[in-house]
């Protein structure tokens, strides 16, 4: 021990930000007995010691509690309430740090991926970690990459990255480290610490150096294991895409006698876009693996993180190896890092400079993105990326195709049906499938631990669909939805109008194209407040199986030019990408208003121009409807109701008495009611009361219920009487009389 050292009780009580990211958090007050700043490294004794990174606990925390996760108590071998000891030490910069895991996660995540992972993060010989980054202390100068990191483990891995864990196999210091720094065996991973996976690849694109075990083990070390490409029958969806970069690459590498006999020759420069974890790089692996010439990758971000310096000599020695070493393909990740639109830099003109001398050399660069909108159009000059490869989003019977090819080494129950599993996962790419297939094998695996014989049964899909959703959408209001059109029991005639205007468009595109019209690309839903637009909205995507992406008109303006419209580019953006997707517009009349009357600097017209430009622009919408709401429809800008556009208005009128008796069956449904509760007589005693107001009555008669005696058991007629007092109706006449004749002028032409 040390003369600063404290030995404190153990509480498995983290933060939610700090779960697995080696976090432990102290009493501002021991922190200051130690001598200690929020970020400096600490060392942990339990039964066996480790470090973390010390946090500042909340000013009413226990001075005698050291707050963690099951990862550090685990690392320390104590349980919750066991003792450990606390000290200060000296942040020694790890030089080299060799991992193992799980065989798919080695063969997913990358050497550099990795090393973000890590970044920030003390790691000690024998610990386990976890992929999740240290984002809750991170040094400002790289919080902008561990976000990167964020995205592109969510991409690669799917949901499994966040519960994955590793074992760290070896930790040495740095090189120029002081003798005997480190001697505790703990290291901090820094953007120049070699990271890499025992007997596979490091970092720095090292790529004949393996990671070996230590000398002293005496074990000899298996040779490297290099992944295979994926054929190209394994990737469905992608096998057009595929063909035409094999042709290319083809021609450029084994047949420019040919060209030169005709004159010309080929740029081999492709940009291939696509949705988040479809499965660009796979295309490029197993077209490269197709015409056998190697593929060098390189990622963007952890380029663009080094200092301009550092990385055009890292893009320039990248590029001298794919030129020098014979036919190869150089991969370049999510290139909108390394060229960003908005804002170009030294590194994105050294980039290009870079980029251009390979393709002019003959060399083959492919750039992948998720974003094409955000890289820099210079990046498609001719003398660049001249060819452009688009992965579309799958659609069912790809999900089915690329279900088959996930689970043929999965023992499958007979009750399993992959056409329901792909009806249920729109927005799903493959790197999602992937998850889900992964999630379904572990509950499968939870239930037959002792069977001899376990199967993947449709129960363990189900229950896989309630926790992985669509990665691209991760930082989205998407949902899909969990009720469908019966939930609804009124608007007979609304509901139809919708399933016309909306489902059919969704679940029958090809009946569409065999009489050739265009389907509607939207609906606009008017009406009262309260009666219930909303929830139509969600019961259509339900019935459909689609995705809603649901955005308040008012939350896409901004005060600074050009963001509100950026704002409906990326919904739209995110739309496509998780097809079929309903685009639901509330409050309308705020986000697109009758242009020329606003007082807002012209925010709003420019932002009914990008609506516009969405709904009928160059870029198709394909299987996106969209819905807006309004309860103002003369408001709303009238070049947005002509057809091609928000071309049908369904008036969605207060519920009559019939209707809000089935609206009270539908919100008592689950409440028990005594027998003197007669709903029918009570919905033809409510006028003016929205659907809303309706559910609210239901809720405060069981309120009353409870204020009574907290033992109630059902709810009455008295209770129901108590709330009719304090529910008053919501409805104003004169905006519903409006509402009505609106819509009879509407109908009469």
């Amino acid at each position: 021990m040390t003369d600063h050292d404290l030995t404190l009780t153990a509480s498995l009580r983290p933060g939610a930000l700090d779960a697995r990211r080696g976090i432990v958090r102290l009493h501002p007050d021991v922190l200051t007995a130690l001598g200690l700043h929020p970020g400096a490294p600490v060392r942990l004794t339990g039964r066996r010691s480790t470090a973390g990174i010390a946090a500042r606990a909340e000013s009413t925390a226990s001075r005698a509690l050291l707050y963690a996760d099951d990862l550090i108590l685990g690392n320390l071998g104590v349980r919750d309430g066991g003792q450990v000891t606390i000290a200060p030490v000296r942040a020694v910069a790890a030089g080299r740090v060799t991992l193992t895991g799980p065989a798919e996660i080695a063969a997913a995540v990358s050497p550099e991926m990795l090393r973000l992972a890590l970044l920030g993060k003390m790691v000690t010989a024998g610990d386990d970690v976890s992929l999740l980054p240290q984002d809750v202390l991170p040094d400002t100068a790289v919080r902008a990459l561990v976000e990167a990191a964020r995205r592109s483990l969510s991409n690669t891995v799917g949901y499994a990255w966040t519960s994955t864990l590793l074992t760290v196999t070896t930790a040495e210091p740095a090189a120029t480290a002081e003798p005997g720094a480190g001697s505790a065996g703990s290291f901090l991973v820094t953007m120049d610490t070699v990271v890499g996976w025992l007997h596979g690849q490091v970092t720095h694109g090292d790529t004949a150096t393996e990671v070996r075990p230590a000398a002293a083990s005496g074990v000899t070390p298996a040779p490297a294991a290099t992944e295979p490409a994926p054929s190209v029958e394994d990737l469905p969806g992608l096998r057009t895409q595929a063909q035409e970069l094999i042709e290319l690459l083809d021609l450029g590498f084994h047949h420019r006698e040919v060209l030169g006999r005709l004159g010309t020759t080929v740029s081999l420069g492709v940009l291939v876009t696509g949705p988040a974890g479809s499965g660009k790089s796979a295309l490029v692996r197993a077209a490269a693996g197709v015409v056998r010439v190697r593929t060098e990758v390189l990622w963007a971000p952890e380029v663009a993180a080094l200092t301009n310096d550092a990385a055009a000599r890292r893009l320039r020695t990248t590029v001298d190896s794919v030129r020098t070493t014979g036919p190869a393909v150089l991969l370049i990740t999510d290139v909108e890092a390394l060229a960003p639109r908005d804002q170009p830099g030294p590194v994105g003109t050294v980039f290009r400079q870079v980029l251009a001398e390979a393709v002019r050399a003959g060399a083959a660069v492919v750039c992948t993105t998720s974003r094409p909108e955000s890289v820099d159009p210079a990046l498609r000059a001719p003398e660049l990326l001249s060819l452009e490869i688009a992965v579309p989003l799958p659609d069912a019977a790809l999900r089915r195709e690329q279900l088959a090819v996930l689970t043929r080494e999965m023992p499958l129950a007979e009750d399993v049906r992959l056409d329901e599993v792909a009806a249920r996962t729109p927005g799903f790419v493959a790197a999602d499938l992937a998850a889900l297939a992964r999630e379904a094998g572990v509950r499968a695996a939870l239930r037959q631990k002792s069977a001899e014989a376990p199967v993947v049964a449709m129960a363990d899909f189900t229950a896989a669909l309630e926790v992985v959703r669509p990665t691209s959408m991760s930082t989205s209001t998407l949902e899909v939805a969990e009720v469908t059109l019966d939930d609804v029991g009124d608007m007979v005639e609304v509901k139809q109008m919708l399933t016309e205007s909306v489902l059919w468009p969704l679940t029958y595109p090809d009946t569409f194209a065999r009489l050739g019209v265009q389907p509607p690309r939207g609906v606009l839903l008017y009406g009262p407040p309260g009666c219930g637009k909303t929830f139509l909205v969600t019961a259509l995507a339900g019935t459909g199986r689609a995705n809603v992406l649901s955005v308040k008109g008012a939350e896409l303006l901004s005060k600074w030019v050009g963001e509100s419209e950026r704002a409906v580019r990326e919904l739209f953006r995110r739309a496509r990408d998780a097809a079929p997707t309903l685009v639901f517009l509330d409050e309308v009349d705020a986000l697109a208003p009758i242009r020329g009357q606003a007082s807002d600097g012209g925010t709003t017209d420019r932002v009914v121009a990008a609506l516009l430009t969405e709904l009928d622009g160059v870029e198709a919408l394909r299987n996106v409807v969209v819905v807006g709401a309004t309860n103002r429809p003369d408001l709303v800008d009238s070049a947005l109701l002509r057809p091609g556009r928000l071309e049908r208005l369904v008036y969605v009128p207060p519920p009559d008495a019939e209707a809000r008796a089935e609206i009270l069956r539908a919100a008592a449904r689950s409440v028990p009611l005594a027998p003197d509760v007669d709903l029918p007589a009570l919905a033809g005693s409510l006028d003016r009361f929205s659907a809303a107001d309706c559910a609210a009555l239901v809720r405060e008669a069981a309120l009353a219920a409870m204020r009574e005696s907290l033992e109630a058991s059902t709810v009455t007629a008295e209770h129901v009487a108590a709330a009719r007092e304090r529910v008053r109706p919501s409805l104003d006449p004169v905006q519903v009389e409006w509402l009505a004749r609106y819509a009879q002028q509407r109908a009469a032409g």
